[in-house]
């Protein structure tokens, strides 16, 4: 028995790997080109608020914090800029400030909700809805705060140009974004055909395989944090009573923790951040 060296199929997989690498370096550029302004005004304001030298001081606090509480300096960034500037004199930017404990997700399997990184979350709760719908394709988005769009967070099963086109959607022209607005389920029974869509999305989706889908908004009160969608290759009916009711619970206590995130996670962040650029010395000692 001997074996054979196919050196076109090496080469075709050589290809096909180089061409994988380049799509991901696009796409991570694209990312840095959408969070570049944000970012950049997040900077000017603690330069300004803090008297710092120049903006890579500025970005350096945000890393810093970003690093300790394992939050994306986006999010970071976002806070800086959305909530109410600090007394510059005081050690806390929050005072009196309650931290509540952290929602239980139970229904994702984690058991430590207060130290769940919230990257894990995400991907738990993509896997749990795949695994609950019985398929292998879908998505996780979250609510942006300004424009009430949603970005497109995790994804699996999926092609890259579905990736790159729904980076970002804006309040219409998707089923995930019509979900976000009516702050229940959707389920688009066959995507050829749903009024739902733009041209350009219909065209998108079903180039990638998706011939259904169905959105479970994750959701807190009466706000819609983010949504998470299963794709299927084939048009489908309404799904079950028991599979709607589990998808619910799911994304409810998935937003109930998001919320909780932003509120505690995201905030002690900021709170760091302000110890920092008051007390540089301070800061270094405690993060070690």
């Amino acid at each position: 028995m001997t074996d054979t060296f196919d050196a076109g199929a090496l080469e075709a997989d050589g290809t096909l790997a180089e061409l994988a690498r380049l799509r991901e370096q696009v796409r991570h550029l694209q990312a840095r080109a959408r969070n570049r302004p944000l970012i950049a005004e997040a900077q000017g304001i603690l330069r300004e608020r803090y008297r710092l030298e120049d903006a890579e001081a500025a970005f350096a606090l945000m890393q810093l914090s970003s690093q300790r509480f394992n939050v994306r300096v986006r999010a970071l960034a976002e806070a800086v800029i959305r909530l109410e500037r600090p007394d510059e004199r005081a050690d806390r930017w929050f005072p009196g400030r309650v931290r509540h404990p952290a929602p239980a997700l139970d229904a994702l399997g984690i058991g430590d909700a207060a130290h769940a990184h919230r990257s894990a979350v995400l991907s738990t709760v993509l896997s749990q809805t795949l695994a609950v719908a019985g398929t292998d394709m879908g998505n996780v988005q979250l609510g942006d705060h300004d424009t009430g769009g949603l970005w497109l967070e995790k994804h699996t099963g999926l092609s890259d140009d579905f990736v790159t086109y729904f980076d970002f959607v804006g309040p219409d022209t998707t089923s995930c974004a019509q979900a976000a607005k009516e702050m229940a389920q959707v389920t688009v029974r066959d995507v050829a055909t749903a009024p739902v869509f733009s041209e350009g999305a219909r065209r998108t989706i079903l180039h990638a395989g998706s011939r259904s889908c169905h959105s479970v908004p994750l959701m807190t009160g009466d706000r819609c944090l983010g949504m998470v969608s299963a794709h299927f290759d084939h048009p489908i009916d309404d799904l079950r009573p028991a599979q709607l009711q589990t998808l619910e619970y799911t994304g409810r206590q998935v937003g109930r923790w998001l919320e909780w995130y932003d509120r505690t996670v995201v905030l002690d962040a900021l709170e760091y951040l302000h110890l920092a650029a008051r007390h540089p010395g301070m800061a270094r000692a405690r993060r070690r």
